[in-house]
């Protein structure tokens, strides 16, 4: 199954998960820029409220057309109990290519299952699987046993 991940990161938790993920998997990866600076408190905190309010933001073009592959993965960190900007912005943009979809977050928080809700609803379609992974779990490099179970619940499906 010819898969691609795609994920946004503001920290680097998601991204090193995704990283780790797209290795396991064989996978090409789409790393998304967000024109919009999200760096220090201040892109911390507009960050959060562009989230709570689903509001899109300018997205760097994507490399990758997620059409030309049989699954897409998406990752993105736990913003306020939704998804970044950035990952809701690809999304929308191309929710007709998506043909099946499985979907990961980091987070400190809660929040991850409204992400997940809110991924199905902008897709149409309920991911094949759905991963959920503390920052500080990324940080100690203690996510390998989840990562290996989203795998195969993707690879099953």
């Amino acid at each position: 199954m010819k898969t691609l991940v795609v994920f946004y990161s503001r920290t680097g938790f998601t991204k090193k998960l995704a990283l780790s993920l797209a290795a396991k998997l064989q996978a090409d990866t789409e790393e998304l820029v967000d024109n919009t600076s999200r760096k220090g408190i201040m892109g911390w905190l507009k960050g959060g409220r562009d989230a709570v309010k689903k509001f899109m933001t300018v997205i760097s073009p994507a490399q990758k057309d997620p059409a030309q592959y049989d699954l897409v993965v998406v990752g993105s960190p736990v913003w306020a109990g939704t998804m970044a900007p950035a990952l809701r912005t690809y999304l929308t943009q191309n929710k007709s290519k998506v043909k099946k979809t499985a979907c990961f977050c980091t987070m400190s928080g809660s929040g991850d299952q409204g992400l997940f809700t809110q991924v199905e609803d902008i897709l149409e379609q309920k991911p094949l699987a759905t991963l959920t992974v503390r920052t500080k779990q990324v940080a100690g490099n203690q996510y390998a046993a989840e990562l290996d179970r989203f795998a195969e619940q993707i690879a099953k499906s």
